[in-house]
């Protein structure tokens, strides 16, 4: 073990595919509803609700503005008027959190650095209820020490709050042997920013970075982190 000891691992993108999970829970509310949904209206959900995390990511809207607030607006570009956002907007949850895709050697990694003695701990802005489905069907929630779920923490991710208050339920000296593993620039290489930890980009496809975050690692595939924390 090298002079990390901590893995802070985001979730969502980065140890689960949500990309997959959000493309079938859309179209399975939709189809619970009986509404009308092509890869045009999918895609433009998409859009609204990275938009509506980034302004929590800013702290300019609540996690319940977020839940509520991307259906509302979808809703009402497509002009539907008979469904209120509020219950769309639970049904969604439910289906969001119903499955789980692993990103590739997502488990392995994880159980590896486990099997090392490393402590691991997911750090995620997403809904509780729903983070807390995914762990426990996935198994995650036997692998790693513990998790934050930013609603819980009283600050969204990349907040110094938020992470002030993970690392206050945490051993005294964590901070300084911790890393932050995530595909996010402005939620986790932002957040380990804040927090005075190391970071390290996960980017699979190999992305420009353009926002100004200092990363100090940067990993294609997951299998790539334990060689890397041995010779740090």
């Amino acid at each position: 073990m090298g002079k990390y000891t901590t893995v802070l691992w985001d979730l969502d993108q980065t140890l689960l595919d949500f990309d997959r999970s959000m493309a079938y829970a859309i179209r399975a509310v939709f189809a619970q509803y009986d509404l009308y949904i092509d890869d045009k209206i999918a895609a433009r959900y998409e859009v609204i609700n990275r938009d509506h995390w980034n302004r929590l990511e800013r702290d300019e809207i609540t996690k319940e503005e977020v839940k509520v607030g991307r259906f509302r607006v979808l809703l009402a570009e497509l002009g539907i008027r008979h469904i209120r956002p509020e219950e769309i907007a639970d049904s969604y949850q439910e289906a969001l959190g119903s499955v789980y895709y692993y990103m590739d050697g997502a488990v392995e990694v994880v159980t590896k650095l486990r099997d090392l003695g490393y402590r691991q701990y997911v750090v995620t802005n997403g809904v509780n209820t729903t983070q807390s489905n995914k762990m426990k069907l996935s198994g995650l929630d036997q692998l790693v020490d513990g998790v934050f779920v930013s609603e819980l923490m009283g600050y969204p991710k990349p907040m110094k709050g938020y992470f002030d208050a993970c690392f206050a339920a945490l051993p005294e000296g964590t901070r300084e042997s911790c890393i932050l593993v995530g595909d996010s620039l402005t939620s986790d290489m932002q957040g380990a920013n804040n927090a005075g930890i190391a970071a390290c980009w996960f980017n699979p496809e190999e992305r420009e970075k353009d926002v100004d975050v200092q990363i100090d690692y940067e990993i294609r595939h997951l299998r790539e982190l334990p060689g890397l924390l041995e010779e740090v």
